[in-house]
């Protein structure tokens, strides 16, 4: 056989263990688990922090506002040196909305050591323990809630004894770039970090998404959050490690009432989204640089590789077995893909184009790189961090 054609046979194994044996991560069925109202509601605060996010404040902060918990909530919008008037909209929104009562506060200028917007969520952490919530949602700005979303999750925390309890928002998906790069953020985000295996109660993998938190207070304190996640610039899933190394529970879904609002309307806006935490997850390590490549190469790229050269390879045309394996392999991956693009309401058509996404996700990850061996560091919101980052371990 030739060197193509056990090239596709390894990516067709690769796929059938994808497949099988990482926690079904291509199934999207992991929602907010049976939950049932509690006898007392306890009370709720939520942290929002926010800078320079006035374009997406007049749809989110109302449906924080008008949430329809049956008990005590409030709402702290953090406003981080914005520049843009978020603090005063936040304040105007408020007199126009009926609803939960929200204080508006500014934390100044970060100190060192202290990355992103956990510098906002320390400020309003303070204020949120000094009103002693049994329970802090933390949310991004760019984040709209149905109005049951908050009762939903502090049921779903109470009736299954969860610490914390996070849902991936459902991104915006509205124009070609998006269609094509935005439902396969979220997949790879399951291949690396599978919903059912973070579910289990002695998991060893951990991970929550950042824009969607329900955190009981005093799990957040045995993990010493913020403090202890300061550096982090995957943010997210440092804070779920924190705490489940002090003991907690932990659970991660998918969103059913939890939309991000924030588009991306350019191939640039997406490439910046993924490239900024890219090298950090990988740990700035070149050996798993170089080894994510690789896989990245031959898990997804070498599929229609080998299938085209099965079939007009001159080398050796006719290769059947490389055709076969490359055409079962590309055949895996697209299935796999299949149950995501429906959770987005997208078109099957795009799931054999996943190769191209990866491609495009390849070269994301090798430009995060670049650009910290540049000195530029991971950017957040106009600020750059220089210092690495030792991403969370699985």
């Amino acid at each position: 056989m030739s060197s193509i054609a056990w090239i596709a046979l390894g990516s067709l194994a690769a796929w059938l263990w994808l497949l099988l044996g990482q926690g079904f991560f291509w199934r999207t069925d992991q929602r907010l688990p049976r939950r049932t109202a509690p006898a007392s509601w306890p009370y709720v605060v939520i942290v929002v922090p926010a800078r320079d996010e006035a374009e997406v404040l007049p749809e989110s902060l109302p449906s924080l506002l008008r949430q329809a918990y049956p008990g005590r909530a409030e709402v702290i919008l953090v406003d981080d040196a914005s520049t843009d008037g978020t603090g005063k909209l936040a304040q105007e929104l408020a007199l126009r909305y009926e609803g939960l009562p929200l204080t508006v506060t500014s934390p100044g200028e970060p100190e060192p050591g202290w990355t992103g917007k956990l510098w906002a969520l320390r400020h309003g952490l303070a204020l949120a323990r000094a009103r002693r919530p049994e329970y802090l949602l933390l949310t991004d700005a760019d984040i709209a809630h149905e109005p049951d979303s908050l009762s939903e999750l502090v049921a779903a925390a109470g009736s299954n004894g969860l610490d914390l309890v996070s849902q991936m928002a459902r991104l915006q998906v509205t124009n070609g770039w998006e269609r094509l790069v935005v439902p396969a953020f979220v997949y790879f985000f399951a291949q690396l970090y599978p919903f059912r295996w973070i579910n289990k109660e002695r998991a060893w993998t951990t991970a929550a998404a950042g824009g969607c938190v329900l955190l009981r207070t005093d799990a957040a304190e045995r993990a010493g959050i913020p403090d202890a996640v300061r550096q982090a610039v995957i943010d997210d899933v440092a804070v779920a490690r924190a705490v489940r190394r002090a003991g907690g529970r932990v659970w991660l879904g998918l969103a059913e009432r939890v939309d991000s609002i924030r588009p991306y309307p350019r191939l640039a806006d997406l490439w910046r989204m993924v490239s900024r935490t890219a090298y950090a997850q990988l740990r700035h390590s070149p050996a798993l640089l170089a080894a994510t490549v690789a896989g990245l190469a031959l898990v997804y790229l070498a599929p229609p590789v080998a299938l085209c050269a099965g079939v007009f390879g001159a080398d050796a045309p006719g290769d059947t077995v490389a055709g076969w394996a490359g055409f079962l392999a590309w055949a895996v991956m697209a299935g796999t893909y299949a149950p995501m693009l429906h959770y987005y309401r997208q078109t099957l058509w795009l799931a054999p184009l996943l190769p191209l996404t990866a491609l495009l996700y390849l070269l994301m990850t090798v430009d995060s790189a670049v650009q910290h061996y540049r000195g530029r560091g991971a950017a957040w919101k106009g600020r750059t961090y220089s210092r690495p980052e030792a991403a969370p371990d699985r």
